[in-house]
Formats: C-alpha cells, structure tokens, sequence
C-alpha cells in the first residue's frame, strides 16, 4: 500500500511558457520589469507634494461662518481676527433713526425686510426714535404686531448727549439725517458691520446678499442718485479752487465734477472698523469753508458728499430708493418709499395725516394693524 501511494506522487511540469533560463541556469519570470520614470519626473512630483504641503503653514486669507445660512467667504484684513469676524456673521443689525416717530411706517419697513429675508431669525432692528416718546410703549405695540422680530427701541436723548461729548461738531451737524449712520459707532461699539435704512422705506430685496457685500478697502456702500448732482448744491468752480489750494487728506486729488451723482442716504451699509477716523471732520471743514452752515440741511447733504467723494462702494442701482408710485420702477428696485399716509411733526409739534398715495404698504401691514398702532 505504502508503495503504491508513493508511486502515485509526481512532479508537476513546468510550463515554459511563464519561465525562461536566465544566465546561470537561473529560472526568471517571463515578464519584463515596469519601465522606470525619469529621475526629473520624481524630483518634481517630490517638490509638488513639499509645496502642497507648505501652503497648509500660510495665514488664512477668507474664512467662511457655518453659522451664515448664505456662507460667504469673508476676506480676513491685518487687523481682523477670525473670531471678531465671526461675531458679526450669525446677526444682521439694521439700523434707522427718525425725527418723527411713525410706527406704522416702522412696522412697514420691518414686516417688508422680514418678508423678503431668506433668514429673518438672523435680522435685528435698532430704532433711534425723538426725545419724549414712550420707548416701551412703541416696542410693546410694535412687538404685538411683529412678534417674531427682534427689535430695540431706543431713545435719542441719551445718544445726543454721548454725541456731545465724543463729537465736538456734533451741534453744527446733528440737524442733517445724513450724518447719522456716520456717528453710529459712536452710539455702540459692538456694531462692527450694520445696514442704515431710512425709516420711511420698504425693502422689497433680500438683504443678506446686501449685508454680505464685500467691502473691500471702502467703509460705506451706498447706491448713486444721479438726480442730485454735485453741481446743484455748491458752485464747483468754488469747490475746484479750494482743491487746488488747499492740502487736506480728505480733498480730491482730481478736480469734482458738478455732473458728479451723489450717494443715495436712505440706505447705506457700514463697515464701522474701516471708517476715517476724520469723517467728521471733513464734513464740518468743507460746511465751514463753503459757508454752508446757514444753509439747512441740504447744504449740510453737499458737504457729506464732498466728503465721501470717491470714497465709497457704489452699489448696484436696484439699491437705489425709488417712489412707489412711480409703477415702471416697481420690479427695477430693491427699496421703494413709504407710499401710506404718514404721520407729520412740525416744529410746533402739532401733526397731521398726510393722504394716502398708492398701495404698496398694505402688503406689509394687517389692515386692522391702524388699532394697535394708534396715538
């Protein structure tokens, strides 16, 4: 049995297709070696790899919030930190001031931004209203027809008083609306970025898109009126002299153009930390050298404009205000004008309605809202 089981044992024979006799009699298998790449080839993807690797070691130059439902990148200047970025991405601040509180037309201008934001949980409203107005009661009635909004009411009489004090030109501008958004952080510190909408306005676009428009070495962003040219608030021959003559930081290198469109200030967006430290200033030179400031506030509005000259971002036009009324305009923008009947505060205080001039409002206003809002 032992024999027979050895006998049955043998050698499988090799196939001479997969061998061949090498020099030596040594069997080597009958495929050729990968080829080897060129020695410059290696080097290179060598350097590649150090190189890839070496771009993780630089600074970040944009970062983008998890938090920001739109996830913009955010460009990091040298004075900004990753963490003071972040602050301001998760909550838009818009911010108004008025001289004659309307809370019909405020509750217009926070239903229509709430009603055209992708976020509206992310939106506060700060409201600067006149000195001898019940702040709680105008937050409580606002709050019981907006009760999802987040909103501040704030009196102006402790402002003007800080404004005193940190702005010694504050008595000769604090009459022109338009050097409001300006003194803002003045007001709150905390307010790195903020939208200035003027009270009576309705905003019809979606102001994340607005709110995440990148700045770049500019503090303001403003839409262009160029219904209100330069040269129709001062002579620009006047202007042009004093730019020849006079060495200031914030006068034009260039000549002014009278045809020149000036800022639309019923909208405005802020960089607080970009702002000149001598905005002001400039604005309270050019008023006293023009002998402006017997002129009201459409002059002091010139003297705003000389200052801003070429020193904001202008913004696309269907940020630029527009009456309600006007219909051709209704799809063209992204901000109309009150158009319901508004309360008046003269300088008697005695007020009336004016009459009602178009529509548009009642979009945004319950029709049994005028209860709750009564005076």
């Amino acid at each position: 049995m032992a024999s027979n089981s050895r006998s049955t044992l043998h050698r499988r024979p090799v196939n001479p297709s997969t061998t061949r006799c090498a020099a030596g009699g040594r069997l080597v298998p009958d495929v050729d070696p990968p080829p080897k790449p060129p020695a410059i080839l290696q080097v290179l993807s060598f350097g590649i790899i150090v190189f890839l690797a070496c771009l993780q070691f630089l600074p970040a130059t944009h970062i983008r919030d998890p938090r920001n439902p739109l996830r913009y990148w955010i460009p990091l200047g040298p004075n900004r930190t990753v963490k003071s970025e972040n602050v301001e991405i998760g909550r838009i601040h818009v911010v108004s001031w008025t001289d004659c509180l309307d809370l019909r037309a405020i509750a217009v201008l926070v239903n229509s931004t709430l009603s055209s934001s992708r976020s509206p949980e992310n939106i506060h409203f700060h409201f600067f209203i006149p000195e001898g107005e019940d702040e709680e009661l105008s937050y409580y009635k606002l709050k019981v027809l907006l009760p999802h909004s987040n909103m501040d009411i704030i009196g102006q009489k402790e402002v003007k008083e800080k404004l005193q004090i940190a702005l010694p030109e504050w008595n000769l501008l604090w009459s022109s609306l338009e050097i409001i958004p300006l003194v803002i952080p003045l007001i709150n510190h905390s307010w790195s970025r903020y939208l200035y909408v003027s009270s009576d306005t309705m905003i019809k676009g979606n102001v994340e898109e607005l709110y995440g428009v990148h700045l770049g070495l500019y503090a303001i962003a403003a839409a262009t009126d160029c219904s209100r040219i330069l040269g129709s608030y001062v002579n620009i021959d006047v202007v042009n002299a004093i730019q020849r003559t006079a060495a200031k930081s914030w006068v034009s290198d260039e000549p002014y153009d009278k045809n020149a469109c000036t800022p639309d200030f019923s909208l405005l967006l802020v960089h607080a930390e970009k702002l000149d430290k001598e905005l002001m200033k400039a604005i309270s030179w050019w008023i006293k050298v023009l002998n402006l400031k017997d002129e009201g506030n459409i002059k002091i509005n010139a003297a705003v404009a000389l200052a801003l000259h070429s020193k904001y971002l202008k913004l696309p036009s269907l940020w630029k205000i527009h009456d309600s009324v006007s219909s051709g305009f209704q799809n063209e923008t992204n901000v109309l004008r009150y158009d319901g009947p508004a309360r008046v505060c003269s300088e008697d205080k005695r007020q009336h309605q004016e009459l009602d001039t178009s529509n548009t409002w009642r979009q945004y206003l319950n029709p049994k809202s005028d209860g709750v809002l009564a005076r």
